[in-house]
């Protein structure tokens, strides 16, 4: 499995203060190791698919992480708040 961070995921991560960069941080790093394993996906890592090939991960009330998942390649898009996510999902 393929992991890339888009430059718009790097841009959105820099809005956050520190504490919250590093919680985002930790919750993709999570995500990677349990997508390239065989492990299950569990709810505690606020894991849902959205649409389509959309996934998000909830870190937390405010931070959400929004990332595609096609076949081997996933890659994260977008770090943000829930109205960030669904202003993002509805321009597509």
């Amino acid at each position: 499995m393929r992991f890339e961070f888009k430059p718009c995921f790097d841009r959105s991560v820099k809005s956050f203060s520190g504490k919250e960069k590093e919680e985002i941080k930790q919750a993709a790093l999570q995500a990677i190791d349990i997508l390239s394993s065989d492990k299950l996906l569990h709810k505690g890592l606020g894991l849902k698919r959205l649409k389509g090939n959309f996934w998000e991960i909830r870190k937390g009330i405010k931070a959400r992480i929004l990332f595609r998942w096609q076949g081997d390649l996933v890659e994260f898009i977008l770090a943000g708040d829930h109205n960030d996510i669904k202003r993002f999902l509805k321009n597509i």
